[in-house]
């Protein structure tokens, strides 16, 4: 049994935050290709994987996001990523099975589905991805909050949720304070997202918009994918459809703002030498063409979204593992009202647009 302090380096794909135990493989599966890697990470990538299974269930049974059970659940757990042989797994599923999760994203989205909906739903989208995240980082400068807060937390609030709160966190710089401030992101998107699934319908019908431009409304400004389906056919199937493909054109826009995101850490000094393209955004961009292109048949779209929600609430799991209680509430209440600010700002705009332009 071994020990490597912080600054672990015998595999890329773990950020050494604290001391990982490992020890050598059987004789016997020395030979195998990857042995010393899967012998380090499987317990803790159990751990998260039971976790993801049992926050499922739950999910299922309760109507509850899936991803606040999987952050609870994982939080209650912190004592395995403090020391042990869980550490090293946690810390692959909190980096490389994420970023598996969120290439696979890819298989969502078809170029004709942004085609159709139009030159102004996607002029609004991107405008209020890019203002959004550029209102989180000014705010959070006059709130006292690390910058860096603002652009994770305003691009949760823009893209897609905790998906994108969780692709957005692998690519900026790290600190002491990382893996809190995604937490503290996960959940608050989480439930802000919940919120507007269940008020956003009742205000759009409220205030006349007719069917195409309530899922412009509702597409453009709920946080999680999930969510804006359940709120456009809580309407009617013409807007669930609709709000359905306005979101999938705000999930595209992750690859260009985490690009974007991972070339401004670089020159800032952040953990990259040298601006680079993260190869699960290559992957991400090649599955989006593949799916436009008709590449894929259904059954492996179908798999590889299975795969890619598994992936992303193991990876929650185990960013959950990876924090604790105490320096959640350590954060204190500003956060979360620069993410409130910033549901409202994104709100606003779409609404505005979708009342004087469309």
């Amino acid at each position: 049994m071994t020990q490597h302090p912080i600054g672990f380096d015998s595999y890329d794909s773990m950020e050494g935050i604290a001391a990982i135990e490992t020890s050598e493989p059987p004789p016997r599966f020395e030979s195998w290709p990857g042995a010393k890697l899967i012998h380090a990470v499987y317990p803790g990538l159990l751990v998260a994987g039971t976790i993801a299974l049992a926050s499922t269930w739950l999910a299922q049974h309760y109507t509850a996001p899936v991803m606040l059970f999987a952050l609870l659940f994982g939080m209650a757990f912190h004592f395995l990523h403090e020391s042990g042989r869980c550490v090293a797994g946690i810390e692959f599923a909190s980096r490389s099975v994420l970023r598996a999760g969120v290439a696979l994203l890819g298989v969502r989205i078809t170029l004709g589905q942004i085609a159709t909906l139009g030159v102004v739903p996607v002029a609004t989208v991107v405008v209020g991805v890019a203002t959004t995240i550029l209102f989180g980082l000014l705010l959070a400068r006059r709130l006292d909050l690390p910058p860096m807060f603002g652009v994770l937390s305003g691009g949760a609030v823009a893209i897609c949720g905790a998906s994108a709160a969780l692709a957005i966190a692998s690519v900026l710089p790290r600190n002491e304070n990382s893996e809190r401030d995604t937490i503290l992101t996960v959940v608050s998107v989480t439930a802000l997202s919940t919120l507007a699934m269940i008020l956003y319908p009742v205000f759009a019908t409220s205030i006349g918009l007719d069917h195409k431009h309530a899922g412009v409304f509702i597409g453009g400004t709920i946080h999680d994918v999930a969510q804006v389906v359940g709120a456009g056919y809580m309407i009617s199937p013409e807007t669930g459809d609709i709000a359905t493909y306005v979101k999938l054109l705000r999930v595209a826009m992750l690859l260009p703002v985490v690009f974007v995101i991972s070339l401004m850490s670089a020159r800032s000094g952040g953990e990259r030498s040298r601006p680079s393209l993260p190869l699960f955004l290559v992957g991400f961009a090649l599955l989006v063409l593949a799916n436009s292109f008709g590449l894929l048949p259904r059954v492996a779209i179908d798999f590889a979204n299975d795969v890619s929600r598994w992936c992303l609430v193991a990876a929650i799991a185990a960013l959950g593992m990876k924090t604790s209680f105490k320096d959640l509430f350590a954060a204190g209440l500003r956060p979360v009202g620069l993410m409130v600010a910033e549901t409202v700002w994104i709100g606003a705009l779409v609404l505005v647009s979708v009342k004087t332009i469309m």
